[in-house]
């Protein structure tokens, strides 16, 4: 039993390996890390851009909280649709085909009120139209039109190409 004994005492105990540090982490980490800076940097770049390519929506809105009258308010639109669309597009659209053009670039559908008063509405102060309606469809146009989709109507087309064959 003695040697028994003495085999016990001299066991100890069992020793851990010491943790494993979290600094400095694997390369996989530092990839991540410059993964996300980068995505991040790119993020940034894409809202900076956007940011100031609203500027003009951002103006007009400013301008349309300032107006009182429906004629007022139409060229807001007008000078709005002219910061994103080429001119000779625009310039050749009045009455009820502006309109069509105003409502097939916005999201939502135009209300008749607000067709009456854009139509008519521009040119004679006398016609009761409600303004609050208006101002409240302008503005939502301005923030939320399609500037990408833009495509001309088909009475605009037929003028343009007449121009052509008199100017030839």
């Amino acid at each position: 039993m003695n040697d028994s004994a003495t085999r016990l005492d001299n066991l100890h105990d069992i020793v851990l390996p010491a943790p494993v540090p979290w600094w400095p982490p694997a390369a996989g980490w530092y990839a991540l890390l410059l993964l996300l800076i980068v995505l991040s940097a790119w993020l940034g770049w894409r809202a900076w851009n956007r940011w100031r390519a609203d500027a003009y929506r951002r103006a007009a809105l400013r301008e349309l909280a300032a107006t009182h009258d429906a004629s007022a308010i139409a060229a807001v639109l007008r000078r709005t649709a002219l910061a994103r669309v080429p001119r000779p597009l625009i310039a050749v659209m009045t009455g009820s085909v502006w309109v069509d053009w105003l409502a097939a670039q916005g999201s939502f559908p135009m209300p008749a009120d607000v067709r009456h008063a854009l139509v008519a509405g521009v040119y004679d102060p006398d016609t009761n139209c409600d303004i609050g309606s208006l101002r409240d469809y302008a503005a939502h146009w301005i923030a939320h039109h399609h500037p990408f989709a833009l495509k001309a109507p088909e009475h605009s087309r037929s003028i343009e190409s007449q121009e052509g064959k008199l100017t030839r």
